[in-house]
């Protein structure tokens, strides 16, 4: 990976929470539940589309370099950006423990199938 690269990657992680903390709420905000579905569609989607789906994608995903997950991005950045306008921490961590059995459980489910 160069180094080019490297920086378009870490900019491709950070554009998606930064999109989800921008805009998602307001989104919500104006539409209600609707909008929730509107801000899935348009900020994942189009965030993904540039991450992952155009010919030069701003991650990039190579054998012998970082594998980069939008979701796990997304929460990271997300409870960063929580934590640094005063979120506190210990609350938060039965929701991390429940998110993080969730994720382990569909991916032993997923290694039975595929």
């Amino acid at each position: 990976m160069t180094t080019g690269q490297a920086i378009a990657t870490m900019v491709g992680g950070f554009l998606f929470p930064f999109m989800i903390r921008l805009s998602w709420g307001k989104l919500v905000d104006d539409f209600g539940p609707i909008g929730g579905w509107m801000a899935a569609a348009f900020i994942v989607g189009t965030v993904w589309t540039i991450n992952h789906g155009i010919n030069h994608p701003m991650i990039t995903q190579s054998e012998n370099g970082a594998w980069i997950d939008m979701a796990v991005a997304g929460a990271v950045g997300v409870y960063v950006a929580s934590i640094v306008r005063g979120g506190k921490v210990k609350p938060s961590m039965r929701n991390i423990s429940a998110g993080l059995s969730g994720g382990v459980l569909a991916g032993l489910v997923l290694s039975f199938f595929l």
